[in-house]
């Protein structure tokens, strides 16, 4: 989801879910689809970086509540999979042009979804060149900062057409990602305020947003999906420490937990028994050395890069830290999508060998002296602390040079620096999927000038294997060339890729079912409290 996100997200402290608990008891259980008003789930959060506006949230705690408040034309069931919600046909016309018919469908106001709900947000967040404007960049007439895309046709309140610049193999399967959620006409008048109270489509409604503290959200009785909630809503608490979430969970004052704390991997099973988690998910996890920083561009930034990128003891922190958690990774994507491959040319360059990593350093250092330190950014409230340190600690081992972790407060602290483009350090990174594709790891994070590309890489051959990808005749010819493309990027290490994330979590004997999603996700919607 969002990217950059992707990290195990940020929680908060228990004072934040006694206010939570406080705002719950105090909504209108009116409001409620369900009726009664009293049986909310309590979940972990994270403080959202932005206003809940779609096309401008791509981090994991606005993630979350967007992908509950909002209903896109298709949604992605817990294995992934593609269904129609409020399309009720997406029509292929040619090779470039699709025909999108849509049902009747509400707002959480009660107003009609049209087909210019659809249009209008996807040219709006061009024109405002929101976050995730990029995903619009196949279809025709886009141009950051456009205020209308030509290939976007209106024909009447429940029809509209989508022409590509060329054929993209993947579009359909984009359509369930957040940016191309609908907005109502009241969105427009002030973007910023709707956001902090937004008018949604999705099975539930913002009730509260106690900023820092927990969010609430409520069934929309408007909703007529397939995914209507189950419970009257959902909780989230913005914890501080992932060790306070847990604790709360075995009390019984936590309902779902999505990420277990370090200090909990060799016990939580045990303790959670048949309500534990611990399954493969999208995730993908990697730090960062942005190609801006002096010693790190051109020919000896990528010496650096692979340099440190042999310095790590993927194995070893895994093994040690994770204790089966989490996988050595061997590319920039994740094992559980259709075309991933362990087997691409260059991914020797994440295999620790410390020869070859101090060879590769000192061939660096007759280009110029680095005086260091090297710093590796984290979030401290998101449980990074144990994994930065062995890895700034393996990398110092290895290559004999300074090396410590960087503690920020909070993930919206870490995430503001790194979009401003003001952070000075190395800084962890990541990606949670936000549709079931190969290209969906690697267009938003590396393409040239792309919505996630914190690191502003930028390189010509990779791009345009992005753009052979999205002509190719099908899926599956499209995930071979992003193989290719990947190995573009095992030689440049634009991120240092460390790991793919298991979803370590849990639930409490006060709910029941509870699944989580292929990206790693509470499927919120269904969990019933007891």
């Amino acid at each position: 989801m969002k990217a950059v996100n992707t990290a195990k997200k940020a929680l908060a402290c228990t004072s934040a879910l006694a206010l939570a608990l406080g705002l719950v008891s105090c909504s209108d259980s009116s409001d409620s689809a369900s009726g009664g008003g009293d049986n909310y789930v309590l979940a972990n959060g994270s403080e959202p970086q932005n206003p809940l506006v779609p096309a401008n949230t791509n981090e994991t705690g606005g993630g979350r509540i967007v992908d509950m408040i909002y209903s896109g034309l298709v949604y992605y069931d817990t294995e992934g999979k593609i269904h129609n919600e409020v399309a009720e046909s997406i029509e292929k016309k040619g090779d470039t042009t699709y025909e999108v018919k849509l049902k009747d469908w509400k707002f959480s106001d009660g107003s009609p979804v049209t087909a210019n709900s659809f249009v209008d947000a996807w040219n709006f967040a061009v024109e405002k060149s929101m976050m995730s404007s990029y995903f619009f960049e196949p279809i025709k007439g886009y141009k950051d900062g456009a205020k209308e895309m030509e290939g976007l046709k209106v024909i009447d309140d429940k029809t509209f057409t989508i022409e590509l610049n060329q054929p993209t193999a993947d579009f359909e399967t984009r359509l369930g990602y957040s940016a191309f959620f609908p907005l109502p006409e009241v969105a427009f008048d002030d973007i910023e305020a709707f956001g902090e109270n937004p008018v949604s489509n999705g099975p539930y409604k913002l009730e509260e947003w106690a900023h820092n503290q927990s969010a609430t959200i409520v069934a929309n009785e408007n909703y007529d999906g397939q995914r209507k909630a189950q419970n009257d809503g959902v909780n989230f608490a913005f914890y501080a420490q992932q060790d306070a979430a847990y604790t709360d969970l075995l009390a019984g004052n936590l309902d779902v937990l999505d990420a277990v704390p370090d200090s909990a991997f060799s016990t939580f099973e045990e303790e959670l028994g048949d309500r534990a988690v611990n399954q493969p998910a999208a995730v993908f996890q990697s730090f960062t050395i942005p190609n801006t920083f002096d010693h790190f561009k051109g020919e000896e930034g990528k010496l650096r890069r692979q340099a440190i990128s042999m310095a790590v003891n993927r194995k070893e922190i895994t093994d040690t830290i994770f204790q089966g958690t989490r996988t050595p990774a061997t590319d920039f994507t994740t094992p559980v999508l259709p075309g991933y491959s362990e087997d691409l040319e260059g991914n020797e360059v994440l295999e620790y060998n410390p020869e070859k990593a101090k060879e590769l350093w000192e061939k660096a250092e007759k280009m110029g002296k680095y005086e260091g330190p090297l710093e590796i950014a984290y979030n401290a409230d998101g449980g990074h602390k144990a994994w930065a340190d062995a890895t700034a600690n393996s990398i110092k081992n290895t290559l004999g040079i300074e090396v410590t972790g960087k503690p920020y407060p909070d993930f919206k602290s870490l995430r503001d620096e790194v979009t401003n483009r003001t952070i000075k350090s190395a800084f962890r990174t990541g990606w949670q999927a936000d549709y079931p594709g190969l290209g969906n790891f690697l267009e938003p994070l590396y393409a040239t000038g792309a919505s996630s590309n914190d690191g502003d890489y930028s390189n010509k051959e990779f791009d345009a294997k992005l753009k052979e990808a999205a002509k190719a005749d099908d899926a599956e010819k499209a995930n071979e060339i992003y193989l290719e493309a990947q190995e573009v990027l095992l030689e440049d290490l634009p991120a240092i890729p460390l790991w793919y994330s298991n979803v370590t979590g849990g639930s409490a004997e006060t709910v029941s079912n509870v699944t989580f999603n292929w990206k790693s996700v509470p499927e919120y919607y269904s969990i019933t409290k007891e």
